[in-house]
C-alpha cells in the first residue's frame, strides 16, 4: 500500500509561487491516479487537481491557468506547481491516491480517493 508525505508548503506573498511535492512509498505508485485537494479553515476539503497516466490532467476552475500538476513515477512523486498565488489559496493542501485510473464523474470528489497524506500548510499574504 502506498503511503503519502507532502512537503513544500510555507508562507508566500500574493503573486508568488510555491511547489508542493508528494512522495509516495511502495511499488505500485504508478498504478494510482494522484490528486491534490485543499481545505481552508471552516471550509470543506475541495478538489484542486488530478493527474492520471491514462487520462491526463484535470483542474478546478479556481486554479486553472495558475497551478500545474505533474508526476514522476520513477521517483514516486507528484508535484503541484502553484503560480500567481492569491490569499484565497491559503489552505492545508493534501495529496491523495485513487486506485481507479482514468477519468470518471466522481474523480473530483474526496470520497473517491483511497489514500491521503498528512497535509502541508500554504499561507498567502496580501
Amino acid at each position: 500500500q502506498v503511503q503519502l508525505v507532502e512537503s513544500g508548503g510555507g508562507l508566500v506573498q500574493a503573486g508568488g509561487s510555491l511547489r508542493l511535492s508528494c512522495a509516495g512509498s511502495g511499488r505500485t505508485f504508478s498504478s494510482y491516479a494522484m490528486g491534490w485537494f485543499r481545505q481552508a479553515p471552516g471550509k470543506e476539503r475541495e478538489f484542486v487537481a488530478r493527474a492520471s497516466s491514462s487520462a491526463g490532467t484535470t483542474y478546478a476552475d479556481s486554479v486553472k491557468g495558475r497551478f500545474t500538476i505533474s508526476r514522476e513515477n520513477a521517483k514516486n512523486t507528484v508535484y503541484l506547481q502553484m503560480n500567481s498565488l492569491k490569499p484565497e489559496d491559503t489552505a492545508v493542501y493534501y495529496c491523495a491516491a485513487d486506485r481507479t485510473l482514468g477519468w470518471y464523474p466522481q474523480a473530483t470528489m474526496r470520497g473517491s480517493y483511497d489514500l491521503w497524506g498528512q497535509g502541508t500548510q500554504v499561507t498567502v499574504s496580501s
